[in-house]
């Protein structure tokens, strides 16, 4: 780490690596409080880090003066990577099943069909040259996996809405990156079938290295016994970095290998996979906010002036044009009611991922870069502005909300080699319905029992006819054997309440 005085680069004394290091330690408790300002004003986070930046920056408070557009996009891929991940992670495999064919094909078809119709709006409407336009229509193709995790697991849409919006922002990342790194290209640009070649291509890499990484991880996670608990997280995030580099040095799509990785490691059987998730997603934070606000820095506030109205056009093109018609087009072979069409189009969130991918065109010194990039950072801010505190209001407008679901609960498995057996953590959220139930009505299978109660913090072991409630912590001794029926039926009970013998296994109504 280097500073610069007089025109020589020297290392940075203790007194300053010490001041850099509070900055930053302010600048990360800022955006924290942030989150809570996001949470009871509605805004998107991003906005607010990206604030942050602005005001650090050269026309800010503080003046920082940052325009290194290729580091930016080297902490932009990393930051990407870990949010891919956390998403992956926290993704329910019999939520995105049903999901994946609409996914793939507003991840590809529907990709082409935003590109085509934005690009022709920048070109007519606001005059910019085709490759400026298609580069444009390409990045602000590509949905934010942060925004899209973040704002739409606070919304309770149906599974299906949510499968479909969090399968495609993870995929949709690969082909958008392919498209700009190609028209940010010098020299003509690729016919389309070579295009769609390389497209296909790169995601199968991508698809069959996740795929396998994943689940060699999970194997191998599932049967070594690490000294420590908290060595798992770690073990879960780097098997998922190291699917990201091994898609990208084998020429195929890292994201896409990333993200299918860790979303084979969210549904395997870990040991401690509550603590793999909260570890992931503390690290999903830290890589958001300063995504967003190294990005925030980037910008020049006063050279956006002029291309505020071009993006509001743009934006427009791409939010009431581009992006029903996207959906539309994908779905035809999918039997999907138009009002969760409707929300579909309208849930199309753009966050820090275009403002990243706009840093290809700077790097490659394309002719306007300057231009597209303030362009897609406007757009964003403003759509983003738009779109976020107004998506749960159009869920409920169009009667999708599903507020009534109950509250999944949280188990986490910690294995117990020597008894041949499984301590299963069981915490009941509010919402659930097993509050209310006595732990005789649980009915575990043999081999299993509640072995303890922790309510109020305070420990005690239950009796058959202990109530249980809402906030209270089970810890559950299940064998082996036994170890899948004991967690299947607790989930059972946790939706269906002391109804769960007429319920099937998800909580729902046999037949």
């Amino acid at each position: 780490m280097y500073a610069r005085r007089e025109g020589k680069d020297r290392p940075l004394t203790v007194h300053e690596l010490n001041e850099l290091l509070l900055i930053c330690s302010l600048v990360l408790l800022i955006a924290v409080a942030a989150v809570r300002i996001s949470s009871r004003s509605g805004l998107p986070s991003l906005l607010l880090y990206l604030g942050i930046g602005i005001a650090i920056g050269q026309d800010g408070i503080f003046g920082v003066t940052f325009d290194n557009a290729a580091l930016t996009q080297v902490i932009g891929y990393a930051a990407l990577v870990v949010i891919l991940a956390e998403g992956g992670l926290g993704t329910k495999w019999k939520e995105i099943k049903p999901a994946l064919p609409a996914a793939v094909m507003l991840s590809t078809v529907g990709i082409a069909v935003s590109v085509g119709i934005t690009a022709a709006g920048a070109h007519y409407l606001v005059g910019l040259e085709w490759r400026q336009a298609l580069i444009i229509g390409a990045v602000v193709s590509s949905t934010d996996a942060a925004a899209v995790f973040s704002v739409l697991r606070k919304v309770p849409l149906p599974s299906r809405v949510t499968g479909v919006l969090e399968a495609e922002s993870g995929f949709n990342d690969a082909p958008v990156v392919i498209l700009v790194i190609a028209f940010s290209t010098a020299g003509p640009i690729d016919d389309w079938y070579v295009l769609v070649g390389k497209i296909t291509l790169e995601l199968a890499i991508g698809a069959g290295i996740g795929l396998a990484v994943g689940w060699l991880g999970a194997f191998g996670l599932r049967h070594v016994a690490l000294p420590a608990s908290g060595l798992y997280p770690i073990a879960v995030m780097a098997i998922a970095v190291v699917a990201y580099a091994a898609g990208a040095m084998a020429h195929g799509s890292g994201f896409l290998a990333v993200y299918l990785a860790s979303m084979v490691l969210g549904n395997s059987r870990l040991p401690h996979a509550p603590a793999n998730r909260g570890f992931a997603e503390g690290l999903g934070w830290i890589a958001q906010i300063g995504m967003f606000v190294l990005l925030g820095l980037l910008v020049t506030p006063h050279e956006l002036v002029d291309d505020f109205w071009p993006a509001v056009v743009v934006g427009l093109v791409l939010t009431m044009v581009a992006r029903p018609v996207q959906v539309t087009v994908s779905l035809l072979p999918f039997s999907i009611p138009f009002r969760e069409q409707v929300l579909m189009s309208w849930a199309g969130l753009r966050g820090a991922v275009p403002i990243i991918i706009a840093t290809i065109p700077l790097v490659s010194d394309i002719e306007g870069s300057d231009r597209i990039f303030n362009v897609v950072f406007v757009l964003v801010v403003v759509y983003t502005l738009v779109q976020g505190p107004t998506l749960p209001w159009l869920a409920k407008a169009l009667h999708l909300g599903d507020a009534s679901e109950a509250a999944d609960l949280g188990i986490e498995s910690a294995p117990l080699e020597r008894l041949r057996g499984h301590l299963l953590s069981v915490e009941i959220p509010e919402g659930s319905k097993m509050h209310g139930v006595e732990v005789a009505e649980l009915r575990m299978p043999a081999g299993a029992a509640v072995t303890l109660v922790v309510r109020d913090g305070k420990s005690f072991v239950p009796l058959p006819t202990t109530v249980l409630r809402w906030g209270d912590e089970l810890l559950v001794v299940a064998t082996d054997p036994v170890r899948d029926a004991a967690e299947r039926r607790l989930r059972a009970v946790g939706q269906g309440g002391k109804l769960a013998d007429w319920l099937g296994p998800e909580g729902r109504t046999r037949g």
